[in-house]
């Protein structure tokens, strides 16, 4: 009997950054994947940063299971990352597809 594996969760998000932050709020999605990846949480496929013509910037990556992004809830780096992207956005549109 096969096992059933936990597949890994695309996040699909998007930042509107406050006037003025937008370059703060690059660098630091610039950074947030590699910290992930660092904790062990995202898989090593690829992810994306694209910006739209509004300014709104779009982050896609995988986490490596419904576990990890739980446990991302927990992780104290992970947690001072996303109060910091608070300080920086209009708004967001977070979690789009998993």
């Amino acid at each position: 009997m096969q096992q059933k594996r936990d597949m890994g969760r695309v996040a699909i998000v998007a930042y509107k950054p406050m006037p003025g932050k937008e370059a703060a709020l690059r660098t630091l999605i610039k950074k947030y994947v590699p910290s992930l990846k660092e904790a062990g949480l995202v898989t090593d496929k690829e992810s994306f940063i694209l910006e739209t013509k509004d300014g709104t910037i779009v982050e896609i990556f995988e986490w490596k299971s419904e576990q990890a992004m739980k446990k991302a809830h927990t992780n104290a780096d992970v947690q001072k990352m996303w109060r910091e992207v608070l300080s920086y956005k209009a708004s967001d549109l977070n979690n789009i597809f998993q």
